[in-house]
């Protein structure tokens, strides 16, 4: 075989060799993480809050596919400081087990996947592939924990633009009474499914298009205010409706133009104010192989090397371990 075809050919092998390696970690954390990832299927599938989350392997496999250049140019190097993260993983996996909160124990699956990656893959190519290992934490549902905040906030802004129309009303927290009938803020009715998709997406957008942190923050504050105020507006102007067309059109109504209409207007005017702005083309995000070669102390800690089938092993022996464990609980 020529020189040049082996120094080719090396990567490749290398690269096949490593992506067995993690899969075999991974699929015993599968197992033992089966009910948190069975859990996490069930929302993103059947509850309409967590359904954009569908999307989010889709986007994670684009971030890896945008940096296939400077990963072809890289060989795989195991990194075992990384599993201290697999380890918190399993710790948190275990304490969300143990006390019953969902939240937890499914984050911590996902770090310990996150950790088993960067352990395999080495520092230098997990910084490359900074951005679609942190964008995984978005597989995990959460939002729920702000529903009643958020039914408040609404219930609060729908009062007040009631108020400001001359409707005739009376309000306590979330009971909004009118001459048209009695409105409810409900759960349904909180905005947390555009919130929570909202944050989700400006994340994405933030870290794809923008290079200033300055700008990201902005982003992301646009992306948490706007939608709950326009949620507040929109419970406002079903009520307003109401008082002319009746309580049940202007429900009907609420529903048709909050789910295909009103939110994606928003969507398109946060994304179109902040594009003005933008500093790079999506296919640019992340570091680039001469960045991370510059950072000053990327010597000193991929010093910090062991065998990957070491690892691997410690990996499997602590796996097994946190689930005897949970079982034994």
């Amino acid at each position: 075989m020529p020189p040049e075809i082996a120094l080719d050919a090396a990567p490749h092998r290398a690269w096949s060799s490593r992506l067995v390696q993690l899969g075999l970690v991974w699929l015993l954390l599968f197992v033992v993480t089966f009910e948190e990832w069975a859990q996490m299927a069930h929302q993103w599938w059947n509850i309409d809050t967590y359904s954009h989350i569908l999307l989010i392997p889709a986007i994670i496999a684009w971030l890896v596919w945008i940096k296939r250049d400077e990963l072809a140019a890289l060989s795989p190097e195991d990194w075992w400081p990384a599993l201290a993260w697999f380890g918190a993983g399993l710790l948190v996996w275990l304490g969300g087990r143990t006390l019953d909160i969902n939240l937890f124990a499914q984050a911590g699956a996902v770090m310990a996947f996150q950790g088993a990656a960067i352990a395999l893959f080495g520092l230098r190519t997990s910084l490359i592939l900074a951005l679609p290992i942190a964008y995984s934490c978005f597989l995990v549902p959460f939002g729920d924990e702000i529903i009643p905040q958020l039914q408040a906030i609404t219930a609060h802004l729908a009062t007040w633009l009631t108020q400001a129309s001359g409707v005739a009303m009376v309000s306590d927290g979330i009971y909004i009474d009118t001459p048209a009938g009695l409105f409810i803020v409900a759960e349904a009715c909180s905005g947390v499914k555009f919130l929570i998709a909202m944050v989700t997406l400006g994340t994405l957008v933030a870290f794809t298009c923008f290079e200033s942190w300055t700008r990201r923050a902005w982003l992301m504050l646009a992306c948490v205010v706007v939608p709950i105020i326009a949620n507040g507006i929109r419970a406002w102007a079903t009520i307003f409706i109401a008082q002319y067309v009746g309580a049940e059109a202007a429900g009907s109504f609420d529903h048709i133009v909050y789910g295909w209409f009103f939110f994606g207007i928003v969507i398109a005017l946060v994304l179109g104010v902040a594009r003005r702005w933008f500093e790079r083309d999506p296919e640019d995000a992340g570091w680039s192989l001469a960045e991370i070669e510059e950072m000053p102390t990327l010597a000193a800690l991929e010093r910090k090397t062991m065998s990957a089938t070491f690892i691997v092993a410690i990996m499997l022996a602590v796996a097994i371990a946190f689930a005897a464990v949970a079982h034994l609980g």
